[in-house]
């Protein structure tokens, strides 16, 4: 492959160099304007709020405001805001960090060690490359452009979008390569940089990564943070079955939509493009047999699964109220079964080191790489600042405040559908996983607030969150494609801003409002 193809021409560097420079002043404003309004905030007589809450209004301003602008990394002022919490006598020191013990946490924590085992032995690319190299897939344009964003989706649903895409693109620029060669046989050189079909496969490879991720609630951060949320503000456990019921039907409608798009907008100008086939099928042959590691990391990742759907099964053949699901909810929660796939992994067989000693499937170096740190921190921060909104009233006030706004009983139409558009327009322009932690306890406070069940805007708030299609700062797999040069913005914008609005109006309010209900 030619290494040129992954260089950003003139007019990418251009717009990355203004990217930076909006960066900078970004931060510098939210530098400044944080502790500012926050100030306001605290300065400000508000009625209705007890003192605990209105100092931590101001507090949640500054928090805000920095997980937006990101004067400091986001992690750090998900730390910052618990901290200053106590500092400033809202709650006591164990109860402002209570939440970073939460079992949403170690759910996660057993997701991360898992994906990692599956990238580590290469589990992600023998499932990749064996969808793609399929024979019904062949050298048709059309159905590489479909294999290519299955793939992607399939994986996405169980690991990092980010390591997804960082997979695929690699696969997706030699397929552009069979191309530019194939078209140069045939005496027709071609610009890939400003080839539609090309920019129709950079996108398809970016945003189904970010469509996988709604499948499971370890897809994505805004899945479990919404989760955790529901448990901590209403005590209210949604299981990890019932998730994917809604999570599959939308992922499904999802792609969908954005396959019929992009191959509309980016057609290819050729009926077969000559050496696909042969090109992934060669990168597949390269994988070789399933080695031991491989074979006991599905071991792994399968016991979790078990585990997890396992409640669905039972309450479909044994109701609800079932003692034996009491008694295994009990037993085995999310978190728990997460944690032994997870730690299993460390005493399956791997295979032998180089000195002929044994190794486990995934070491603990390779395991402390595979963990998001700065994500769990983020997630911590979040239910910990929600939970404290909660405690203290401020979640409730807010909740009356948007009530109030919206007329003081608006439909659950119109709620659902108000904060469906502040999640994905938050996060088009800061990390989905930021955004979902500042809409989240908004759109719980509001519906209790006007007499609702939480769970549809909950639901509704998650799955906007994964819509960030617009920009190259909205998702790392957005950034990744971009960083090629064979993305103008301009296209990421216009197909970003469709597809987002269709799938809320079409596939999110509609799941959240009636698929939801449905299932519980």
């Amino acid at each position: 492959m030619d290494s040129k193809l992954a260089q950003p021409d003139a007019a990418a560097l251009e717009d990355q160099q203004r990217n930076t420079k909006f960066d900078r002043r970004r931060r510098l404003i939210g530098a400044i304007c944080g502790p500012l309004c926050a100030l306001i905030v605290w300065a400000t007589p508000i009625s209705g709020l007890s003192p605990e809450g209105h100092k931590l209004a101001a507090i949640m301003t500054l928090v805000a405001l920095w997980w937006i602008t990101e004067p400091v990394p986001i992690p750090v002022t998900s730390l910052i805001g618990p901290t200053l919490c106590v500092i400033f006598d809202v709650v006591k020191m164990k109860d402002a960090f209570a939440a970073f013990a939460n079992p949403t946490i170690f759910l996660f924590m057993g997701g991360f060690i898992i994906a990692k085992a599956m990238t580590v032995n290469g589990i992600d690319r023998r499932i990749s490359y064996g969808i793609v190299s399929m024979r019904w897939v062949g050298d048709n344009p059309r159905r590489i452009f479909f294999a290519i964003g299955f793939a992607c989706m399939l994986c996405s649903g169980w690991i990092s979008n980010t390591a997804t895409a960082a997979m695929m693109f690699p696969i997706a620029l030699g397929l552009l390569e069979s191309i530019k060669e194939m078209m140069a046989a045939k005496g027709k050189v071609i610009n890939l940089k400003t080839y539609k079909y090309a920019t129709g496969l950079m996108l398809m490879t970016a945003y189904a990564c970010s469509i996988g991720g709604v499948l499971t609630p370890i897809g994505t951060p805004p899945n479990i943070i919404m989760l955790g949320f529901l448990n901590e503000l209403s005590g209210i456990n949604i299981g990890f079955f019932q998730w994917m019921i809604w999570g599959f039907v939308a992922m499904v409608i999802y792609f969908a939509i954005a396959y019929l798009l992009l191959v509309r907008m980016f057609p290819a100008d050729v009926s077969r493009i000559e050496g696909a086939h042969e090109f992934v099928e060669e990168k597949r042959q390269a994988l070789g047999k399933w080695t031991l590691a491989q074979k006991m990391t599905m071991v792994g990742f399968c016991i979790a699964v078990v585990l997890w759907v396992t409640p669905g099964v039972l309450s479909m053949a044994l109701g609800n109220n079932s003692d034996v699901i009491k008694t295994y909810n009990r037993l085995f929660p999310e978190a728990i079964a997460a944690m032994i796939g997870a730690l299993i992994l460390f005493f399956l067989p791997g295979g032998r080191k180089a000195d002929g000693r044994p190794r486990p499937v995934i070491t603990w170096r390779q395991a402390v790489e595979g963990v998001e740190w700065g994500t769990l921190l983020l997630f911590g921060g979040g239910l910990a600042m929600g939970g404290m909104m909660y405690t203290t009233g401020l979640s409730q006030w807010i909740g009356d405040s948007i009530v109030a706004m919206m007329g003081g009983q608006p439909s659950q139409l119109v709620l659902v559908a108000v904060f469906c558009v502040v999640s994905l327009l938050m996060s088009e322009l800061t990390s989905h996983t930021a955004a979902t932690n500042m809409v989240g306890p908004l759109a719980i406070g509001a519906a209790v607030a006007a007499g609702f069940s939480p769970v549809p805007v909950a639901v509704g708030v998650a799955l906007s969150a994964s819509l960030g299609f617009m920009l190259p700062v909205s998702t790392p797999p957005n950034a990744i494609v971009y960083a090629s040069g064979y993305v103008p913005i301009t296209k990421m914008i216009k197909t970003g801003v469709v597809i987002d609005f269709i799938g809320i109006a079409f596939v999110t309010i509609p799941i959240a409002l009636y698929l939801v209900n449905l299932v519980l």
